[in-house]
């Protein structure tokens, strides 16, 4: 399908319509009640102009849309801006419209000053949450309860969107988050570490281990981090609380993963700096860790001060499946 991306206009408007009210339909209980509710759409290039943002459409070669995404600047938070109206018809859909859309609008967002993209979505579009979650977006803050005809409720998602950004992740945000850390465990397994599974890891048995770490994080029982390189989640690490009576100053560093595509720009070192920052904040002031002897992760402990304990011979089964040594650390943050 050839399709091509340009600015919105207010000519556009009835496409607009016939697009969103398409994609509503789709959805129980979703009425599009445009002069009541959205009268915006009627001029929505002046509407988003005069936000300060910026608004394009997407038309196939007969001219008819079948897509369009717009982005402002949010009033209240000088680094962040917002994209609203993502909307690609179902003829245009798995063509890649949808992505080639969504970077346009954060390019023009980071080039104005954008360090951080949110979007409101609403909860009953589930195809929109795993695509955003696919796009490095997370569940962020409560959901939004709004006034309308279809009685709409909307999860608020949102990103770093330039450079290596840590942030510890709560238990709305972990879940969310649950397949693209599949993604990199299942990528970091088939690359060789060693991190309790061996090649090929499935992605089913990966989504259930980050599962359970979303249900820890809601518990209490972990502090999960995620760290974003240019708006996508590249790497992860948690904190392993120690729940017995006599060990509340104590936690363990598990599961260091970075995406092999994200290697080699200090992301790894961001991930562990920011988990001692962490455990210093909750008042766990002694931290342990394990780790293959010999890979990448050996060498950025000690490059970060951790003390080894020892090590056990044979401890784990490698990618190869012949036995490697393990060793053991621990550091006071």
């Amino acid at each position: 399908m050839s399709i091509t991306i340009r600015p919105g206009r207010d000519e556009d408007a009835e496409g607009f319509i016939r697009l969103i009210g398409d994609a509503w339909a789709e959805y129980p209980n979703c009425v599009l009640d445009v002069d009541a509710e959205v009268p915006e759409l009627r001029a929505l290039a002046a509407h988003f102009q005069k936000a300060g943002g910026a608004l394009w459409a997407a038309e196939d070669k007969a001219g008819a849309l079948v897509g369009m995404i717009a982005t402002r600047p949010l009033r209240d938070d000088d680094e962040a801006w917002e994209i609203g109206r993502m909307y690609v018809a179902k003829s245009a859909r798995g063509t890649g419209l949808a992505h080639s859309l969504l970077d346009g609008a954060e390019r023009h967002a980071v080039a104005h000053g954008a360090r951080r993209m949110i979007l409101w979505t609403d909860t009953r579009f589930e195809a929109a949450h795993r695509f955003y979650e696919k796009r490095g977006y997370v569940r962020a803050g409560s959901i939004r309860i709004l006034d309308d005809i279809s009685k709409s409720l909307e999860f608020r998602y949102a990103k770093p969107a330039t450079g290596v950004v840590v942030e510890i992740l709560d238990a709305a945000a972990a879940a969310s988050a649950e397949r693209r850390l599949a993604g990199i465990m299942v990528a970091c397994v088939a690359a060789g570490a060693s991190v309790n599974y061996l090649p090929p890891l499935s992605p089913e048995v990966a989504r259930g281990f980050w599962r359970g770490v979303s249900a820890d994080v809601a518990t209490g029982g972990k502090v999960l981090l995620a760290a974003w390189c240019d708006g996508q989640i590249a790497g992860t690490v948690h904190l392993a609380l120690a729940q017995q009576p006599n060990a509340p100053h104590r936690a363990e560093v598990s599961k260091l993963l970075v995406d092999p595509d994200f290697r080699r720009r200090g992301i790894g070192r961001a991930l562990m700096q920011r988990a001692e920052q962490t455990a210093r904040s909750i008042g766990r002031g002694l931290l342990v860790l394990d780790t293959e002897a010999g890979g990448d992760g050996e060498r950025l402990y000690r490059g970060l001060d951790w003390q080894e304990v020892g090590r056990i011979p044979g401890y784990a089964l490698g990618a190869d499946r012949t036995p490697s040594d393990t060793v053991l650390f621990w550091k006071r943050p």
